[in-house]
């Protein structure tokens, strides 16, 4: 079983060229589920069967994780997901073994996104301007946040972003993004302000488009910024804009989609412009739609002239 998710992990990166953060889950679940069946001695493709995975699903349930908690039902089903890839690529490869369409995913309660509106958003687009910092900083802040806002990128695709990537001659521009698909995100005017006012600023040779400063020495590093330094400096700026809730990179993309369909968007509009590969996962915007639901219902319906009180 271990050869078969071996050559399967490797296909994943030549073949389909996945992330190495992406093959590394993979290959977390994937052995989780190798360990499963050596317990239960099955050691061939050709012994998986229905009966298996339900004992496998059974077995997921029931496991502790080292928080000394059971695994969340969303967790679960990414072993699974997991699971049917890896059968998916048996059946490519012509070796027997169970349908992935027989792998049904755990059912699990409808995920509720944070996001950011009305002033608390206005806050945390202005924060950076009222920091006492450098000069430098405090634009390449600002131009993040506007940026974030603008075009509900993921935080790893805007660390990756390289200055000649970004054409500010137009209001848009190409970023690879999940399974290295290629999409088309816009620049609002005042992201696209922003980084102009940035890349004015600076005097360096360093390809990425955002970049770290040494605050003692007032020169740039040689990398890029970090994910995890820019979800740093967002959850400062939300802190400076009086925002008790957590707010993340991510809070930025869900606040980005759903200013789309607060304004009207369609969600197959805004699928395509998160790079969603399913509608599905589009959906956790529901509380938009169900909004502007209750904004109908409000409007149209017991137009009677008069309130009967008994």
């Amino acid at each position: 079983m271990n050869k078969y998710i071996i050559d399967f992990l490797e296909y994943l990166e030549v073949n389909k060229g996945l992330s190495k953060a992406t093959i590394l889950n993979y290959s977390f679940y994937l052995k989780r589920f190798s360990v499963f069946t050596q317990e239960h001695y099955i050691v061939t493709p050709a012994k998986i069967s229905k009966k298996l995975v339900h004992k496998y699903k059974l077995w997921l349930n029931r496991l502790i994780n080292n928080k000394n908690k059971n695994l969340k039902k969303n967790t679960q089903n990414y072993h699974l997901i997991a699971l049917r890839g890896f059968l998916k690529y048996l059946i490519k490869m012509d070796i027997k073994s169970l349908e992935p369409s027989k792998i049904e995913l755990a059912k699990q309660e409808q995920r509720q996104v944070d996001f950011l509106e009305g002033s608390d958003l206005e806050k945390i687009l202005a924060a950076p301007l009222e920091i006492n910092s450098l000069e430098i900083i405090k634009k390449r802040d600002k131009a993040i946040l506007e940026l974030l806002f603008s075009t509900g990128l993921r935080v790893s695709e805007l660390t990756k972003l390289k200055t000649e990537n970004v054409n500010l001659k137009k209001d848009e521009f190409t970023v690879r993004g999940k399974g290295s698909k290629l999409r088309i995100v816009f620049l609002s005017t005042n992201a696209k302000y922003w980084l102009k006012e940035y890349l004015k600023t600076r005097q360096d040779f360093n390809p990425y488009l955002f970049i770290s400063y040494d605050k003692a020495t007032n020169k740039e590093k040689e990398l890029g910024l970090t994910c995890r330094s820019v979800q740093r400096l967002v959850q400062k700026y939300a802190k400076i804009a009086g925002i008790t809730k957590q707010v993340t990179p991510h809070t930025m993309r869900h606040s980005y989609a759903t200013d789309l369909l607060i304004n009207g968007a369609d969600i197959r509009s805004v699928q395509t412009m998160l790079g969603h590969s399913s509608i599905t996962t589009t959906q956790i915007y529901t509380h938009v739609t169900d909004q502007q639901l209750r904004d109908v219902h409000k409007a149209f319906h017991g137009k009677r002239k008069k309130i009967i009180t008994n």
